[in-house]
């Protein structure tokens, strides 16, 4: 089965962080967020990768191929452009297989998936979701959800943390306690979604995925939630990649769920 990483946006809230380096790539712990996220899927034996390349893509590529992953034991398929071209390294490492896939440098989040059809092969369920946002997802239960209920479509819903810390007051309006950024008690769309084939049904080349593709669904009874209570943050801003590389110094990196 595919997993489907959408990793081509431009990084616009990381400032100057993300205005040379793809957002993918900018590091947790000294490595990628792209590898934290790859990591979790493969530790669940979703190990077969199509990157969605766009803005500063070929970052991405020579960061797989570069000196780094010389010990490791993975396939990359070179798709973007002509025949495939396969790369195979025989020592100990990651089982990983990459497709890179060259969406474009601007295009919308549903275009770059309807870009990828042809690298899905025979596959009628695969797996999609953003390449900055990472949790501890059970995702053999989330597959089993989706197959399950039957539908076109089921994305991860989850309970986003207040940007702020809430005070709660008594009747005096004296203030009684801090909290410091709670969870929500609202759902949101969290990625980590499982499609099938007729998805592109759906989809155009220019299409924003989270806006008509996912409205209609809802509209049609084809989009299901599975919820997620445990561990999700998005790194959007630089403040959250502080945040994510102080969780992982002290030991507390809820997302990795691999040994």
């Amino acid at each position: 089965m595919k997993t489907v990483i959408l990793c081509g946006g431009r990084g616009t809230r990381l400032g100057e962080h993300g205005a040379t380096v793809p957002k993918a790539l900018i590091e947790i712990g000294g490595r990628p967020v792209l590898w934290h996220l790859l990591k979790i899927y493969a530790h669940h034996g979703l190990n077969d990768f199509v990157l969605c390349l766009g803005y500063l893509g070929d970052s991405i590529k020579r960061y797989f191929l570069d000196h780094h992953w010389l010990d490791q034991d993975f396939t990359l398929q070179m798709n973007s452009a002509g025949d495939p071209q396969l790369h195979k390294h025989t020592q100990r490492g990651e089982n990983w297989r990459i497709t890179f896939a060259d969406t474009g440098l601007d295009t919308n989040t549903g275009g770059r998936v309807n870009r990828i059809k042809k690298y899905l092969d025979g596959d009628d369920t695969f797996c999609v979701t953003y390449g900055d946002g990472l949790a501890n997802v059970d995702l053999p239960a989330l597959l089993a959800f989706h197959r399950a209920h039957g539908r076109l479509a089921t994305l991860t819903a989850v309970h986003p943390r207040s940007n702020f810390g809430i005070l709660k007051l008594d009747a005096e309006n004296a203030v009684t306690e801090f909290e410091e950024k709670p969870p929500m008690n609202e759902w949101i769309n969290g990625g980590f979604f499982v499609f099938e084939r007729q998805i592109f049904d759906y989809l155009d080349d220019h299409c924003v995925l989270e806006r008509e593709p996912l409205e209609r669904l809802a509209r049609e009874r084809q989009l299901i939630a599975y919820p997620h209570t445990g561990f999700w943050k998005c790194m959007d801003t630089y403040k959250d990649n502080l945040e994510f590389n102080q969780l992982w110094e002290a030991e507390q990196a809820e997302w990795k769920v691999w040994a």
